[in-house]
């Protein structure tokens, strides 16, 4: 009977998540003998996903050679979907920037000019980073809204028009065969950018934190949630909307939803646009409410505190609930004066148990965090055990069996 360390897949994620990165190493913690080991390894070294490095002395004092996931033998292509906005970019498949774009890319022109589009720029940047189109491996996309992941069909989202049930993945694969070459069955992920902001920081400074959550402070308000290194999305990809909360005290204050009182009505960056504009304070987007934050503006300021507390009001039941190691701010709204409101209630309000191990900070990838999310979405869905076994067999019918090639 195999033992459940008995593929090449599992040997792949072994090395490629640092439990084991040679072969005497391989072989204790599979059970496996060294001809099985060492013809699993030749799938992988046949399909190009693994390389040697050199390593240290071993205990014969012979100098000993580590097995490493090569991250450079293919490429993702990546892109994170604001409102009014996009970033997109090439990277290889430890989340390096190959080649990277950020322009004015309007969601309300709709899914079908907007997808377009965006394959227009993916072609542009697949040349620009000078890696041909057969290594592309994958698409991951970070949008503003609820995701149905398995589908990668956006769901009822508020500040999306036109976005309901639209077959994103497929109209995606249609403009990057048509725009970039590449074939149909290169997989595009979708998923929300709170999400994906959420796994590219815990992945690139919290791999440790057991359960970590972001709140993203931009145009809306959204959580992404990482327990045990895993997403958490909820029943249909609706955990972590936090925005759409409404607050105790009744306000009229109508949401992007529908809805009023929501917490993103009174303290997005939206919202904030809103009620700076009323005072005579020009300000049209959340990015600009964060150009007034920093230039000092009074009003601005003090309107981010109120915002934080808001926030921090319902931070609290998040963090009492979930009792994370780390709650992440992040967005346009991501500064001092925000974040000290949303300090003030979670301190205030909640219990000393739910707060004495819990750090709370803001963003060490800023820009670039779902990017970096999206990247490791697409390589941790490709290279998990079953399907890299899967795609290995596709790839080579014959090394399927455990026989070197």
């Amino acid at each position: 009977m195999a033992t459940p360390w008995s593929t090449a897949g599992h040997l792949l994620e072994l090395i490629r998540t640092g439990q084991a990165t040679t072969r005497g190493e391989l072989q204790r913690v599979t059970g496996l003998s060294r001809s099985t080991v060492g013809q699993r390894l030749d799938q992988l070294f046949a399909a190009g996903w693994l390389r040697t490095v050199p390593g240290g002395q071993s205990t014969g004092g012979r100098p000993s050679t580590h097995l490493q996931f090569d991250s450079g033998h293919a490429a993702v292509l990546a892109a994170d979907l604001d409102t009014t906005y996009a970033r997109a970019a090439v990277l290889d498949l430890s989340g390096r920037v190959l080649a990277e774009h950020t322009g004015k890319l309007a969601l309300d022109q709709g899914p079908d000019r907007v997808l377009d589009e965006l394959g227009q720029w993916f072609a542009e940047l697949v040349t620009a980073a000078g890696v041909p189109a057969a290594t592309v491996c994958g698409v991951g996309l970070s949008v503003p809204g609820p995701v149905d992941w398995t589908t990668g069909v956006v769901v009822r989202p508020p500040i999306m028009p036109g976005w309901d049930g639209y077959p994103v993945p497929a109209r995606m694969q249609q403009a990057l065969a048509r725009h970039v070459g590449l074939p149909a069955s290169v997989p595009v992920l979708v998923d929300n950018d709170a999400n994906l902001m959420a796994l590219g920081e815990q992945r690139d400074s919290w791999r440790d934190c057991s359960a970590f959550v972001l709140v993203k402070v931009g145009t809306g308000i959204g959580a992404g949630v990482v327990i045990d290194g895993t997403v958490f999305r909820g029943i249909d990809g609706g955990a972590g909307d936090l925005g759409h909360i409404r607050l105790h005290d009744g306000s009229d204050a109508l949401c992007m939803c529908g809805s009023q009182g929501c917490l993103a009505a009174v303290a997005s960056g939206r919202a904030l646009a809103g009620q700076l504009s009323a005072l005579g304070v020009p300000a049209r987007s959340a990015a600009q409410v964060r150009e007034h934050l920093d230039a000092g503006q009074p009003d601005a300021v003090r309107l981010a505190r109120e915002a934080g507390r808001r926030c921090g009001e319902v931070l609290v039941t998040v963090v009492t609930l979930i009792n994370p190691g780390v709650l992440m701010i992040a967005g346009d709204l991501a500064e001092t004066h925000f974040v000290t409101g949303v300090r003030e209630l979670l301190y205030q309000r909640a219990l000393p148990r739910a707060t004495r191990n819990l750090q709370v900070v803001t963003s060490r990838l800023g820009d670039r965090a779902a990017l970096a999310g999206a990247t490791a979405m697409v390589v941790e869905h490709l290279y998990a055990p079953d399907q890299a076994n899967e795609r290995l067999a596709a790839e080579a019918p014959d090394r399927n069996s455990g026989a070197p090639s």
